[in-house]
């Protein structure tokens, strides 16, 4: 990756690596063909819905302690963070810790728009800075600003001269991208570029790119074990911590789509390997994963003695849970770095899946190769059926009446309830560590277990609810709306 801290704008990731939103086929056709350069995606003369790439960006850095997020738009655009405001106050309350962070709309008007705001935004930010004193400070665009060219990155390089905390311009006008976790590229790049600071020296710590730190005291004891201590990034970190990356023994993450633009950015600005391998969702994840970690920390003979010791306890157990799984079959509705990993752990307990949807699929990785986790169902021989959309609820809907699965799998809560008032039992993988490691992947395996054995509320919701979805929509191919954009 050709990484250029001096431009505050990111590369969208359809343009840096080819990712897609349109694809139905299978998993090895996916596969190969993105392997041999030939996948093409394909757009939907039809569109249901979809998420705006600037809450994955903002949600990011307002999860960082102490900042102020300037977003320079109009007032429905920072209604936004709201949401975002409120939980990262409650994630900050359950880790004990105290986030003063504020969220600051610029509040363009119609007059904005036409003659230009930026006089007022360089106002708005040195009041920012006086009244709240926060540790830094990032000032966003939004789909108004990028149409009318405001120039944001002017504004910051004359305020950087008037105050004294890190400020960085982030581009993050909702249009650029139709996927949504450029979003999370577009915070790393702004970390990266305005708060990473070059190492002074190496330290027994090791950077964790996640979401939520729900696992965070069990990881913390668990890297006990190897002498390492994890940085939890972004949610509730600080400056301090953050300008402090770069002295970390490697870079890691719950989700590569999460955590891919930082690893490799910290690789090649600073050396600090990039653990490349399938997520720590199940045992064989879970092990992969310590595995590559201990191995480019250099304690490769800490972590065998762990492994036997953990294995002992729980796979008995998953084992037992396994005889009443097995046969099962799964529909699973997932962004790309949940959904592989999890139709991995699926197989891995027995249950068969029978279609998988991506909320996106990025071809390659920034060093070449086809993400870890689509490597592994390959070199397994493990395929099935499966589409690439962003979102697409009536996709989902016509797949789960066409194929009548057991269990649909979801990582969103809006697409989960469909499926029950489909009537199709459905686990909400809402928390990120639900199936890390052995332990949770035990859970994991008891929760869908309750799920296909207690239906009555699907079944029951079902009879009493008309969906607005015809005969005609069911009776459709799945790739009808995909297969006409083709033409």
């Amino acid at each position: 990756m050709a990484l250029n801290l001096n431009n505050s704008n990111v590369a969208t990731r359809e343009n840096r690596i080819g990712s897609i939103t349109g694809y139905i086929g299978s998993l090895k056709d996916l596969a190969n063909q993105s392997e041999c350069g030939t996948l093409k995606g394909y757009s939907r003369c039809f569109s249901q819905s979809s998420t705006c790439l600037s809450s994955c960006a903002l949600g990011q850095l307002s999860a960082i302690r102490d900042v102020a997020i300037i977003h320079h738009g109009p007032a429905g655009c920072s209604v936004a963070g709201a949401g975002a405001y409120y939980l990262d106050k409650v994630m900050a309350k359950k880790r004990g810790v105290t986030n003063n962070t504020v969220y600051v709309g610029t509040d363009m008007n119609e007059n904005d728009t036409i003659f230009g705001s930026t006089n007022a935004l360089k106002e708005i930010i040195i009041e920012v800075n006086k009244r709240y004193l926060p540790k830094a400070i990032f000032v966003t665009s939004s789909c108004a600003t990028g149409i009318i060219g405001e120039d944001i990155d002017s504004v910051v390089d004359e305020v950087k001269l008037e105050i004294d905390v890190p400020i960085a311009a982030v581009h993050c006008e909702g249009f650029k991208s139709r996927i949504w976790a450029t979003g999370f590229d577009i915070s790393d790049h702004a970390v990266l570029s305005s708060i990473v600071k070059p190492p002074k020296q190496k330290r027994n710590t090791i950077n964790f790119k996640n979401f939520y730190e729900s696992a965070r005291p069990e990881i913390v004891e668990m890297f006990k074990n190897f002498d390492l201590e994890p940085i939890f990034l972004y949610c509730n970190s600080t400056i301090e911590e953050l300008s402090r990356i770069s002295e970390s023994l490697a870079t890691t993450c719950i989700c590569g789509t999460l955590g891919n633009y930082l690893g490799n950015g910290l690789e090649e600005k600073y050396g600090v390997p990039y653990v490349r391998t399938i997520n720590p969702l199940g045992i064989a994840g879970f092990e992969t994963w310590l595995r590559e970690i201990c191995k480019v920390t250099d304690r490769s003979e800490k972590i065998e003695k762990y492994i036997e010791e953990q294995r002992e306890i729980y796979i008995p157990q998953i084992e037992d849970i396994k005889k009443e799984l097995k046969g099962l079959r799964a529909v699973l509705g997932m962004g790309p770095g949940y959904t592989f990993e999890v139709s991995r752990v699926l197989n891995e307990l027995g249950i068969e899946v029978v279609w998988a949807l991506a909320w996106h699929y990025d071809k390659k990785y920034e060093n070449g190769d086809v993400p870890p986790s689509m490597k592994y169902l390959l070199d397994n021989n493990v395929d099935f059926e499966a589409s690439v959309a962003d979102q697409q609820n009536y996709e989902v809907m016509n797949i789960l009446h066409k194929y009548q699965p057991d269990l649909y799998l979801s990582r969103h809560p809006g697409s989960t309830v469909w499926a029950i008032k489909n009537g199709t039992p459905a686990v909400y993988v809402a928390d990120e560590y639900m199936i890390f490691g052995y332990k949770n992947t035990l859970e994991f395996a008891k929760a869908v277990l309750d799920s296909i054995h207690n239906r009555s509320f699907e079944k029951n919701l079902a009879k009493r609810v008309k969906l607005p979805y015809t005969d005609w929509w069911y009776k459709q191919n799945v790739n009808t709306f995909l297969e006409e954009a083709k033409k």
